[in-house]
């Protein structure tokens, strides 16, 4: 009979798919499986999450590997999306819908919550959440207080979604830093405690003692002893992989339908002005702010193309073919302007009244100017991630890294930095997977799990 192979599970919730990973002991992943849940309704009609569907998945798949004679399950931990919030009773219940951050908040309460704990920049600055409404999960809290009272008095304990799968298993209700700090509003940056509203709403009382992110409880689940992580926030666990195993300070810019700018290592107070341009903080395991910076490029990028594709009567899909041009894109610098309305993204750049594509006479060179002014914005939110941190390196991952134009723009932008790549379909599973572990890992970590490529700076021909 042959060994069995010592696993860690990890459940990776994001929106869309459902992940389930299998790791060996040396991060090496023997199993993945994706799927899809169909979404339910809260009580407004509202498209959510569907917990019990979650649940059942997650049990069904757990159950599955226990009996599997091929695999002994020594771990299991979990990264799921952030501002979530599963709300139970006294004798464990779950008593609302996991309410979608993308449920729009009542202005009402809004003004509440405004008019009774002050500025809304202020309040903002200091939780390092700029407005959001249902994603400053905190304000889910104070929403359900004044207009579900009579549920808000039935509470116990409110918990995370990496928090309430952990307690799935466990039975145990805790609280973890990365889950608090990804733009709740709950969590004062400056003063390491939560914000003195929650306090003043006497909602502490509802969030369950704070654990360190790496803590995890032994148990032992149908007569097997097994390590059951607490959970951690997605964008957190992403970075871990590259905080354990770089030494040198770094900034990862992590692209797909937001681009996100993460520092681990700028810990300056955000400003009135960080916030407008749409900064926010992220919290490490240890509990250190994380400065970030977002713009939602390629939600962006994809009505543009789809625009471009349409004016030129190509397929969409063409511009995936299309390559850096330097000549072209030498010719439009010169002629710098603005040609794009972005339909989507709120940062500051001169607005012109609609998209002009009749001076571009194809699609590659339309392509390059569209590229060169998302760059633009890309630039500036880097500029606001890095501060003033003594950054050298910079990480690229995600779908943009199969971008030609974007990445070799990059490169040239930023030439007084070691670019590089990053390949790892593994998104947030493996910091899930290595935080509940001891294991030391070093610099080639990367390279052998990431498929990391060093940019080359374009030496152009001016």
């Amino acid at each position: 009979m042959s060994k069995k192979k010592k696993v860690t599970i990890v459940f990776d919730i994001g929106k869309t798919n459902k992940k389930f990973f299998l790791f060996d002991k040396n991060y090496k992943e023997i199993v993945r499986e994706y799927t899809e849940l169909p979404l339910t309704t809260d009580e407004d009609g509202y498209p959510t999450e569907d917990l019990a569907a979650l649940q059942n998945w997650i049990k069904d798949n757990f159950n599955a590997i226990l009996d599997d004679e091929n695999f002994e399950v020594k771990a299991i931990n979990f990264s799921t999306y952030g501002a979530s919030f599963v709300h139970l009773d006294q004798k464990g219940n779950v008593l609302t819908p996991l309410y979608n951050y993308t449920k729009p908040m009542d202005e009402e309460i809004l003004d509440l919550f405004y008019k009774k704990h002050g500025n809304k920049l202020k309040i903002a600055r200091e939780t390092a959440s700029p407005q959001a409404g249902m994603l400053n999960s905190g304000l889910q809290l104070f929403w359900l207080k004044y207009k579900h009272p009579e549920i808000f008095r039935k509470i116990r304990y409110s918990l995370h979604l990496p928090q309430y799968l952990s307690y799935l298993f466990t039975g145990i209700c805790v609280s973890e830093f990365t889950s608090i700090g990804c733009h709740t509003n709950l969590w004062d940056y400056d003063e390491a405690d939560y914000h003195e509203w929650v306090y003043e709403e006497e909602i502490d009382a509802l969030l369950p003692p704070i654990v360190p992110t790496s803590a995890s409880i032994n148990t032992s689940y149908r007569n097997k002893k097994i390590k059951i992580g607490v959970g951690i926030h997605d964008s957190s666990s992403a970075l871990l992989p590259y905080i354990l195993s770089k030494k040198e300070p770094f900034l990862l810019l992590s692209t797909g339908t937001w681009s996100i700018s993460l520092n681990p290592f700028n810990d300056e107070s955000l400003t009135d002005e960080d916030i407008e341009n749409n900064c926010l903080n992220y919290m490490r395991i240890d509990g250190k702010r994380v400065k970030a910076s977002r713009f939602f490029m390629g939600n962006e990028y994809k009505i543009q193309v789809e625009k471009l594709c349409a004016h030129y009567g190509k397929e969409y899909g063409f511009h995936r073919e299309v390559q850096f041009d330097q000549d072209l894109y030498l010719r439009l610098m010169k002629h710098k302007a603005v040609y794009f309305r972005f339909e989507g993204i709120i940062l500051k750049r001169k607005m012109i009244s609609g998209t002009d594509l009749n001076s571009f006479a194809t699609f590659e060179e339309a392509y390059h100017q569209l590229m060169i002014e998302l760059m633009d914005l890309q630039i500036h939110t880097i500029t606001n991630a890095i501060g003033n941190s003594e950054i050298q390196h910079i990480y690229i991952d995600g779908g943009f890294t199969d971008n030609d134009v974007f990445m070799k723009l990059m490169s040239h932008h930023f030439q007084h930095y070691n670019v590089m790549s990053s390949h790892s379909p593994l998104g947030s599973a493996l910091g899930a997977s290595m935080v509940i572990s001891n294991k030391k890992i070093d610099e080639t970590f990367l390279q052998q799990h990431y498929q990391m490529k060093v940019l080359q700076p374009l030496i152009l021909n001016l």
